[in-house]
């Protein structure tokens, strides 16, 4: 069901239930349908609007019914590639000139290939829609392909390729293996992001009859959300659609039938760069539109989503098998599959893995699941529904994957009916009729350095049987060049602009000190509370770095009257879960949920907040788990250039450390050390109480002072704020990091940046969107879109509560990782050596005035900026400050900011990849490079020594 498979892993809530058996709760009431108008043009183009006054931006969004599964023969990835060239030039429209529509006035575009769809999207300010109507019309009919921009998107999806699927731990499993044991005879066994040696065999003859067979209007839906006026919306869309011509031929349609799995298949394979071994159970479930998907979805739910579901709390958590355990129930136009999959604990073998899985599967066929159980996934479901539909951009997409999965755009709305009228009765039946074991294909992925002397494993690899079609090139292929410039049809002007709402928190003090802010957000009824303390990663001791982080884990996982698995139970029965997290500056716990549970939510809130228990037996458990975890990010070649670069650019100082810390420093931890960082840290004199969504001020101070006004400071505490030094490392270092059959090559330059109060933070964050903030920076059009380098390449600035760091990151193939070092370096000194010319510079702001303005559209996105200010000691008048002065920004201001902060003559190197790719032309631009092997690298040391 593909409206809650990502909404699935949205949920937060809390209900107050004691620690005694409870009653089920009743499920919550449906989401509001969404209130769409629909008409098709004469051409076959559907057109979808959902109007909302609410908003000042609108989303455009066209799918097209064509994917992955109708790659041709000897060319899967096809579907996919041919998205990356949707971005290039059209009759009208130059090279990346979508991204001068979006991303340069404040907004964002992107695509992506399924299985059964592509689709594209974008969102932007309300007054630039007649614009982008244009654009997306002048692709559909008039793509340019030429043989430059098609050998460099070809270079940038196997650059993608890698990323994803070669350098990441268990990227193959899940994007190669996964599909290969699902089928036998469908075109959905072929992975979508193919395979080097059929994206190097595509021609582009081969690009230009498969736009010419798909990318046509009546193969295509378009979805408008957000404001704007329905009469000119319908204008403007016959203006640029109704006249795309309809092809006069038949659209190819796979309709290979799978055939029934009646007889279990078992493969074993052994992976390098796997550091924990993994196992995973495929079993086939029919289409989406079929009417036993909502209670295979509700199934998933119970069986995965949040802490109190039945592989969590086994696999995870009392049987310590697991360090993850999760299903993906993959649903489609045609057949799909429920997978659970679980990457072992340390030390436990994928046999164990699997008889596990296997055993909680037979538990749902078996026996019915409980009321609790049924209740808490229905709730979790439409929490996640709930939270998906914040914004026009969300909306839009769940209607568009009614549309092109089930061919019904009230598809979503009538799954959200009918799982509300599941039962338990349901759940075991489904689970009797598709999760029996002679219906499943199971896959150990193990690693290689495990494997037994001569072991070689099992070959996976595409079905002989898979059915594919060829490409056909219809007869009349038209070729696209551009039209000469004075023949071009410029994009219309934008209209009047429609000025966003930034909120307005107010504030509240209790008597015992506790800061509470209030953010009014009635469109949808939601609440996030988030409760923020400073005193995170940066206080860590210097030999126990990660006890600011595994204190924060272990809050959730008990207090003196509630169990972790109580707790989570508690939570999860209302649809959401509760979250705690540590930054540098920080601790937080957060919570989503419908707005009339808030009163029960603050009550678990408070307890976890104040009562936290750090019994030995949970401090073990969450031990494990983070070194778990840790295990498996080292193994991730830009994972580990990033830890790297901490210790580069901090030493021994405070940020230099993991935030997370080392299987060393983790063993080290005692109960002391957790229960001194609680205290230091969750105080009420210093922390804050964050409120946002359907709720007043009134309501807010009732409910922080019900739960939390007699919260009091032990009369032992010291000071709220510690002084720590914050000083950078003595000098900037290059250090490559050899890790032997690395996929891809992580790189880093790093240096000193400022902190979050510093004058220079607004103009030093618009010199880092120059360069490598979003598609069009400097960085981005240098390695990807010019070169083909990378996937993608950017900049961040980490401007914390003391001086953080600004860094240049990608990942790229191992043997060019010199020559990306090389543009990188580049790019910074140039920034500070020359200005910013007006027409780069004004779009660069816009960037990050859209980006900032998109992430406070949702309850959580404000709730995450206001507790981001709380620690890090800034003005709340800067959430509406914020566009002002990024707008003030000059040139001058750019240049001085680049100087000082992005000079590379100060920034350290680090290449973590295979070095025997890179490492000789490397050493001639930089004779002194420390090489290190990853088996020694030492990250508990400011030497990594």
């Amino acid at each position: 069901m593909r409206l809650f498979r990502a909404a699935l892993l949205l949920g937060a809530a809390l209900l107050p239930l004691s620690a005694q058996a409870q009653k089920a709760p009743a499920p919550s009431a449906a989401a509001k349908p969404l209130d769409f108008t629909e008409r098709t043009l004469a051409n076959g183009l559907k057109v979808y609007a959902i109007h909302d006054a609410g908003t000042s931006n609108v989303s455009v969004q066209v799918w097209y019914d064509v994917g992955s599964k109708d790659d041709p023969a000897g060319r899967s990835g096809f579907a996919h590639m041919f998205e990356h060239l949707m971005f290039k030039a059209t009759r009208n429209l130059v090279s990346e000139q979508m991204d001068r529509l979006t991303e340069d006035v404040g907004g964002y575009n992107n695509a992506s290939t399924n299985d059964d769809y592509t689709n594209y999207y974008e969102v932007v300010p309300a007054n630039h829609l007649q614009r982008l109507l244009f654009a997306e019309a002048d692709r559909m009919a008039s793509l340019v392909v030429e043989p430059k921009s098609f050998a460099s998107e070809r270079d940038v999806v196997k650059e993608e390729l890698r990323l994803r699927t070669l350098a990441q731990p268990y990227g193959k499993l899940f994007s190669i293996y996964f599909p290969e044991i699902s089928y036998t005879k469908h075109p959905y066994a072929r992975p979508g992001i193919g395979s080097l040696e059929n994206l190097e065999s595509a021609t582009i003859d081969d690009v230009r009859a498969f736009h010419a067979a798909y990318y046509r209007p009546d193969n295509a839906i378009l979805v408008v959300s957000g404001n704007f006026d329905p009469k000119q919306l319908d204008a403007w869309v016959d203006q640029y659609f109704a006249g795309i011509k309809k092809p006069d031929r038949p659209i190819p349609r796979v309709t290979v039938t799978e055939p029934e799995r009646t007889k279990a298949t078992h493969v074993t394979v052994y992976e390098q760069n796997t550091p924990l071994p993994a196992v995973m159970i495929s079993y086939p479930v029919p289409p989406d539109n079929n009417a036993d998907m909502p209670a295979l979805t509700v199934l998933n739910a119970v069986l995965s989503q949040g802490e109190s579901s039945r592989l969590y709390e086994t696999l995870v958590y009392r049987d310590q098998l697991a360090q993850s355990a999760e299903t993906y129930l993959d649903t489609k136009q045609g057949p799909g599959n429920l997978a659970v999959f679980a990457i072992l604990a340390g030390g436990k073998t994928a046999d164990d893995g699997e008889t596990a899985l296997r055993r909680e599967v037979a538990r749902l066929r078996d026996a019915p699941v409980t009321a609790a159980e049924l209740s808490e996934a229905k709730n979790e479901i439409l929490t996640g529904v709930l939270r998906g539909r914040e914004t026009a951009e969300g909306k839009a997409s769940a209607l568009a994957a009614s549309v092109i999965i089930n061919g019904d755009p009230r598809a979503s709305d009538r799954q959200i009916a009918e799982i509300a009228q599941v039962t338990a009765a349901d759940l075991q039946r489904v689970a009797k009729k598709y999760l029996r074991d002679e219906r499943s294909a199971a896959i150990h992925y193990l690693p290689a350095e495990g494997a037994p002397a001569g072991a070689k494993g099992d070959t996976v690899t595409i079905a002989s049987t898979v059915q594919v079609a060829p490409l056909v090139a219809p007869d009349d292929v038209a070729i696209v060049t551009p039209a000469p410039a004075d023949q071009r049809l410029a994009p219309p002007v934008a209209g009047t602009p429609i000025a966003a709402a930034i909120p307005s928190p107010q504030e509240i003090k209790l008597a015992n000190g506790l800061r509470v802010l209030v953010v009014e957000k009635h469109d949808l009824p939601l609440i996030t509370a988030t409760l923020v303390a400073p005193g995170g990663g940066a206080a860590d001791p210097a030999d126990r770095a990660g006890v600011g982080s595994l204190t924060a884990d272990l809050l959730t996982k008990g207090t003196k009257t509630r169990s972790a698995t109580q707790i989570a139970a508690q939570i999860e029965a209302l649809g959401g879960s509760i979250g705690s997290d540590a930054s540098w500056d920080g601790s937080s716990i957060a919570v989503t949920v419908k707005s009339d549970q808030a009163a029960p939510a603050l009550t678990i809130l408070a307890d976890v907040a104040q009562n936290p228990a750090f019994a030995d037996e949970e401090i073990e458990r969450a031990r494990a788990q983070a070194i778990d975890g840790v295990t498996v990010t080292i193994k991730d070649p830009a994972q580990l250039a990033g830890l790297v670069a901490g210790r580069a650019v901090f030493g021994g100082q405070p940020y230099g450390h993991a935030l997370s810390g080392t299987p060393d420093s983790l063993k080290a931890i005692k109960a002391a050390d957790i229960r001194s960082a609680y205290a230091r840290t969750w105080l009420p004199g210093q922390a804050s109480l964050i409120l946002v969504g359907d709720i007043t001020p009134a309501a807010a101070r009732t409910l922080a002072e019900r739960n939390f006004g007699s919260w009091k400071a032990p009369a032992t505490t010291g000071p709220l704020t510690q002084s720590v030094l914050f000083t950078p490392a003595s000098g900037p270092r290059v250090i490559v990091v050899d890790m032997p059959g690395a996929g891809q090559a992580g790189v880093v330059v790093a240096r000193p940046g400022i902190a979050r109060r510093d004058p220079s933070f607004y103009p030093a964050s618009v010199a880092n969107t120059v360069l490598g903030g979003g598609f069009s920076s400097r960085l981005n059009q240098e390695i990807r879109i010019k070169r083909g380098l990378a996937y993608g390449a950017g900049s961040s600035l980490s401007a914390r509560r003391e001086p953080g760091s600004i860094s240049a990151r990608t990942q790229t193939k191992n043997p060019t990782a010199p020559e990306t070092v090389a543009i990188m370096v580049a790019e910074m000194k140039r920034l500070g050596t020359e200005p910013v010319p007006a027409n780069e510079l004004e779009p660069r702001k816009a960037t990050l005035i859209g980006d900032f303005g998109r992430g406070v559209e949702t309850t959580d996105g404000i709730a995450d900026v206001l507790g981001d200010y709380v620690v890090q000691d800034v003005p709340l008048s800067e959430l509406k400050a914020f566009t002002t002065k990024v707008s003030a920004v000059d040139p001058a201001a750019v240049q001085a900011a680049a100087a000082s902060l992005l000079d590379p003559s100060r920034a350290s190197i680090i290449v973590v990849g295979d070095s025997k790719d890179f490492i000789d032309a490397l050493r001639k631009d930089y004779p002194n490079l420390e090489l290190i092997p990853a088996s020694a690298l030492k990250l508990d040391t400011a030497t990594l020594k």
